[in-house]
């Protein structure tokens, strides 16, 4: 039997501010917002100073809570925690095909922060804060924008919307990062949701399992249970990220019936290996997560550095076909520029296809043979 992967090391709260409120309000009144604090927390680069600086004047903002920049490295600019929030230089580059709404949604917006791509579901902005604002954020446009949270009254429009098609069936609820907003919040709008008769589910994106799991409290999973099914959506995209303080997150929304599905989105020199995505899936599912998608990062402007070749995703999952169990093996996915939906992509398996006979590829290199019925 395998050993179970070591878990990293929860960081422990600071004691240089005393705490006011909840845990995971602390953390996000205590997160990182200004190149000053970052650098008393790391040894920064010219790069990345340049970065953070650019970040404070304009374009993404810069916010890390004390919990998730305590897994970076104070040294190394390389670290996987690290790329993923601190600000870089190379974000004012520009690379070929950069959108600022690469997924089309100010296109596809049907009511005020009501964007419909599909025609079975909707994607609901509910604010646009995140406790960690990670640098190849999709709605980097928007997001930490001064907005906050979106009051009833807001959406209305939303929700009337929504009333009165009623082949919309499932609704993420997204932002920002909705469970950054106050429990009270979060719950009116769930349960305004929960009241349109043909909405069937109810997703939640967010990182908080990631980079704030001190907000999966008892008190929130007993607020939500109620408007059940809900099924909660999040992104860990490196094994470091495997705290005991996430897995009692995960844990305790799984056993409160949340599933919880995982979109690890692919960043170069992060988690674009197949060590790498073995060990964190492998991790997933040992708390009961799915790893669901493989995500190609979106061509957001300015995110260039961090994004694979579409090959390379292709590699990783031909390398992880039969190195890893069905359940924990993601679909590769690229959700494609202007709105148009995502599509599936992977390895070619098949080799050659005749009249009831196909030729197919496995993961140890034979061809076989698979024969239709007469």
């Amino acid at each position: 039997m395998q050993a179970p992967l070591p878990l990293h090391r929860s960081p422990t709260a600071r004691t240089e501010r005393p705490r006011r409120g909840p845990a995971w309000a602390d953390q996000v009144r205590r997160a990182v917002t200004t190149v000053a604090e970052l650098e008393r927390r790391l040894v920064l680069t010219p790069d990345e100073r340049a970065g953070a600086l650019r970040a404070e004047r304009a374009g993404l903002p810069l916010s890390i809570t004390p919990y998730y920049l305590a897994l970076a490295d104070r040294h190394d600019p390389a670290c996987p925690i690290r790329r993923q929030c601190v600000p870089h230089l190379d974000e004012s580059l520009a690379s070929p095909g950069d959108l600022d709404d690469p997924l089309g949604e100010k296109d596809h917006e049907v009511a005020p922060d009501l964007v419909r791509r599909y025609p079975d579901r909707a994607l609901l902005l509910a604010t646009d804060r995140c406790s960690v604002y990670c640098r190849f954020c999709t709605r980097s446009r928007m997001v930490g924008a001064g907005g906050g949270a979106r009051s009833l009254d807001h959406l209305a429009s939303a929700f009337a919307w929504l009333a009165e098609h009623p082949e919309v069936r499932d609704v993420i609820v997204s932002g920002g990062d909705p469970l950054v907003m106050a429990t009270e919040r979060l719950v009116s709008i769930v349960a305004r949701l929960r009241a349109i008769p043909t909405v069937e589910t109810i997703r939640l994106a967010t990182r908080a399992p990631v980079t704030l799991p001190q907000r999966v409290t008892a008190e929130l999973v007993r607020a939500l249970r109620p408007h059940h099914p809900i099924w909660v959506m999040t992104h860990f995209n490196h094994p470091r990220e495997l705290t005991e303080a996430a897995r009692r997150a995960c844990t305790r929304l799984v056993d409160a019936g949340f599933p919880v599905m995982n979109q690890t989105v692919l960043l170069a020199g992060i988690n674009d290996d197949a060590t790498t995505l073995e060990a964190l899936l492998r991790g997933l599912v040992r708390w009961r997560v799915r790893p669901y998608y493989l995500l190609q990062a979106d061509p957001v402007r300015g995110t260039g550095h961090l994004r694979t070749p579409l090959g390379r995703g292709i590699e990783l999952l031909e390398a992880l076909q039969g190195r890893l169990t069905g359940i924990a093996l993601p679909r590769l996915i690229v959700d494609t520029p202007g709105g148009m939906g995502k599509v599936p992509i992977g390895p070619d398996w098949i080799v050659s296809r005749s009249p009831g006979r196909t030729r197919l590829r496995t993961h140890r290199g034979v061809e076989v043979d698979y024969l239709d019925p007469r």
